[in-house]
C-alpha cells in the first residue's frame, strides 16, 4: 500500500484493489480449509486455514497498513484478538490496566488472567503519576483503551509508551473508538494495537470481527504463534465484509464524528443531563490531549440521566436510536452500560468508575443530526418535567 496517498485514498486504492489473476474489482472469498502441496519437500505459502488464508491475509494485510504496522492479525472478535494478546504474559506477570476498561476486558482480565497467576491493578490512565505509581517489578503489559469505554476518558499514549519502555513493559491499546482514521497508535510507539472490527471497521451490524497491529517484526512472530495455537481465526466471509466496511470507514467516520460533536453540545446544555462526556467537548478534562494524539472526536459520547427510571421513560419514547449491545454502526446505536457493555462488572467497581446507573452510550450513526436530536427532545421531556427549562 503505498504511503504516497492520504489515508482516505489509501482505503480503497491499495495492493488489494483488484484481484491480481482476474482483475476483479473485488478480494476473491477464498472458502478452502486446505491446499494442495507440489511435495512434502516444498509447500506452498497456505497450507491450512487456520495458518493462513488469502483473504484473511489480504484483510491482515489491510490492517497493518492503515495502522502502520509490519503485520497484522484478523481474529474471530474483538475480545479473540484482546485474549491472544494477553497470552504474551505468563504466569507470575503482572498487567496494567485502565481502570474504565470495556466490560468483556475486564472479565478476561479478572475472571480468566487469574487463573493463570497472572496479577492485574486497574489504575486511573488519565493520570501518568497514577500509572507510575502502579508499574511493579514484575509488569509486562500496560494496556490503553483511550478514549475509554464508556466514560472517554483519554490516556495521554506518548507519556505511558514512554514509562513502559522505561520499565521493560509492552503497551497494549484498544483502538476501536478511534479507528487508524482517527488515532495511530503505533506511530505514538504502542507496540500492539487492537480493535473490535465489529464496530466502525465493519460499520454495518452485520459481522463479528477483532483484528490487531505489530510494528516490531518479533513480536509479531510470537503473536503470530500464539494466533495459529489458539485458532480463534476470522472466518473468510467475515474477512470480506470487514474489506468492504473499510472502503466506506472514512465517509462513515466523519459523518458520525460532525453528529456525535452536535449531539454532545446538545446533551451539554439539556437540563435533565447531568453529565456528558466526549472529548470534543472544550469542558472534556482530556480535550487538549486527545487533540494532540488524534485527527478528530469520534462518533461515541455518553451522556448521564439523574438515575435508571429516567433511563427507562427515555428509552421507552425514542423512535430512531436502536436500542442495543454494541457501537460503531451507520444506525446510532444507544446502550446501557449498567446491563449492557458492563454487566459483568459488580455494580460497586461500576460506580467506582462513574458508570451509574443513569449512564447512556450513544454511537452515533449516518442519520441527520436535526433528526435524532429532535428525537431526544421529545423522549427527554419525559423526564424533563421536574427540571426548570
Amino acid at each position: 500500500m503505498s504511503n504516497n496517498w492520504s489515508f482516505d485514498t489509501r482505503l480503497l486504492h491499495n495492493e488489494h484493489k483488484t484481484d491480481g489473476s482476474t482483475g476483479a474489482v473485488s478480494v476473491p472469498v477464498q472458502h478452502a480449509s486446505t491446499f494442495h502441496q507440489a511435495s512434502f519437500d516444498e509447500f506452498g505459502e497456505f497450507d491450512y486455514s487456520r495458518s493462513g488464508n488469502p483473504t484473511r491475509q489480504a484483510l491482515e494485510e489491510t490492517i497493518a497498513a492503515l495502522e502502520g504496522g509490519v503485520r497484522g492479525f484478523a481474529f474471530a472478535s474483538g475480545m479473540a484478538a484482546i485474549s491472544t494478546a494477553f497470552l504474551l504474559l505468563s504466569k507470575g506477570d503482572h498487567v496494567l490496566v485502565t481502570r474504565e476498561v470495556y466490560g468483556g476486558t475486564f472479565r478476561m482480565v479478572t475472571e480468566v488472567l487469574n487463573r493463570f497467576g497472572i496479577e492485574h491493578s486497574f489504575v486511573d490512565m488519565t493520570d501518568l503519576n497514577e500509572v507510575a505509581l502502579h508499574i511493579q517489578p514484575n509488569t509486562k503489559v500496560i494496556y490503553m483503551e483511550t478514549p475509554s469505554n464508556p466514560t472517554l476518558g483519554i490516556t495521554d499514549i506518548r507519556g505511558v509508551v514512554k514509562l513502559a519502555r522505561a520499565n521493560g513493559c509492552l503497551t497494549f491499546l484498544d483502538n476501536t473508538f478511534m479507528t487508524p482514521a482517527l488515532q495511530r497508535p503505533l506511530d505514538l510507539g504502542v507496540d500492539i494495537v487492537l480493535h473490535s472490527a465489529t464496530k466502525f471497521l465493519g460499520g454495518h451490524s452485520d459481522v463479528l470481527s477483532g483484528l490487531a497491529a505489530v510494528k516490531d517484526p518479533d513480536l509479531a512472530q510470537e503473536l503470530y504463534k500464539l494466533q495459529n495455537s489458539f485458532g480463534a481465526v476470522l472466518g473468510v466471509q467475515d474477512c470480506w465484509l470487514i474489506l468492504r466496511g473499510l472502503k466506506t470507514l472514512q465517509v462513515r467516520l466523519e459523518r458520525s464524528s460532525q453528529t456525535a460533536k452536535q449531539l454532545a453540545e446538545y446533551f451539554n446544555g439539556h437540563p435533565a443531563v447531568k453529565n456528558v462526556y466526549y472529548p470534543g467537548l472544550s469542558s472534556h478534562p482530556g480535550a487538549s490531549i486527545h487533540k494532540s494524539q488524534s485527527l478528530g472526536d469520534g462518533a461515541v459520547l455518553s451522556f448521564e440521566l439523574e438515575n435508571e427510571d429516567a433511563v427507562r421513560k427515555v428509552v421507552r419514547q425514542l423512535k430512531l436510536p436502536v436500542f442495543a449491545v454494541s457501537l460503531g454502526a451507520v444506525e446510532s446505536i444507544l446502550s446501557y452500560p449498567a446491563k449492557m457493555s458492563h454487566a459483568s462488572m459488580p455494580k460497586e467497581e461500576r460506580e467506582k468508575r462513574g458508570i451509574t446507573d443513569g449512564l447512556l452510550r450513544l454511537s452515533a450513526g449516518v442519520e441527520a443530526a436535526e433528526d435524532l436530536i429532535k428525537d431526544f427532545d421529545q423522549a427527554l421531556e419525559a423526564v424533563s418535567s421536574s427540571f426548570t427549562v
